[in-house]
């Protein structure tokens, strides 16, 4: 049976500051580079060998790859980068400090934005120096495909082709398969491996720099799954 680890990024400046991140390009803290670092022991304690690394083209992600690799002694371990693991993106929100929002838009509305399935934040103007079209990493991404905002319904449909077209056919060719990404777009493929209703998938909250080791059947159903620090361990998925 193929093993897949999701790995959320180790905390980043932004979390610490508690802005809206999304799309922005954000570095690793210190305590984010630690639990980066301790993925990486917890992975190589499982035992699992893996065969394929995967992750976004956002520092915080392939940092957090990285150290994790490092962590494992498996630094030559072959890894690819997609935009479609990006995080969602906060359309309008982004930059902004979450308790400063939540004062002026009210908590009901900024709930919604945040945790609703399928009610995205306002739209990202496309001049904002936040927008992904000023961003040279996705020069070769259609503009028409280039987010301004997303729901965590539009961030699945955004991941899903990539899972579906590059990851599923490693894990089902029986590969090991590590992911290193963000909470959304981890939380939209655990969505789709689980078959999490709408509802059900509001409530899954994946915890920084935490993986997440998931058995899978040659159906790629989960099996078991486990997380590897208990002591930051956050209900498991469909449970």
């Amino acid at each position: 049976m193929p093993t897949l680890a999701l790995i959320r990024h180790g905390q980043s400046q932004w979390n610490l500051e508690n802005r809206f991140t999304g799309w922005v390009d954000v570095n690793l803290t210190a305590e984010g580079e630690a639990q980066a670092r301790k993925s990486g022991a917890l992975l190589k304690a499982s035992g699992v060998a893996f065969s394929q690394a995967y992750t976004s083209l956002q520092t915080r992600a392939i940092r957090t790859l990285w150290l994790t690799l490092e962590g494992m002694d498996a630094c030559w371990l072959p890894e690819e980068k997609s935009w479609r693991l990006n995080e969602r993106h906060y359309g309008a929100l982004t930059g902004l400090n979450k308790a400063e929002t939540v004062a002026k838009h009210g908590d009901a509305q900024v709930t919604i934005w945040r945790r609703s399935y399928d009610t995205p934040p306002p739209a990202l103007e496309r001049d904002s120096p936040y927008h992904p079209a000023n961003d040279a990493r996705y020069a070769g991404v259609p503009a028409e495909e280039l987010p301004a905002t997303e729901s965590l319904k539009t961030t699945l449909e955004r991941v899903l082709p990539y899972w579906e077209g590059t990851i599923a056919p490693t894990l089902t060719s029986g590969a090991n398969v590590m992911i290193a990404a963000h909470g959304n777009s981890l939380r939209a493929i655990v969505k789709h491996l689980f078959g999490l209703s709408e509802d059900e998938i509001v409530h899954v909250e994946i915890p920084t720099g935490n993986p997440l080791l998931i058995e899978l059947d040659d159906a790629l159903r989960p099996v078991t799954a486990r997380y590897l620090d208990a002591e930051r361990a956050q209900k498991l998925p469909g449970a």
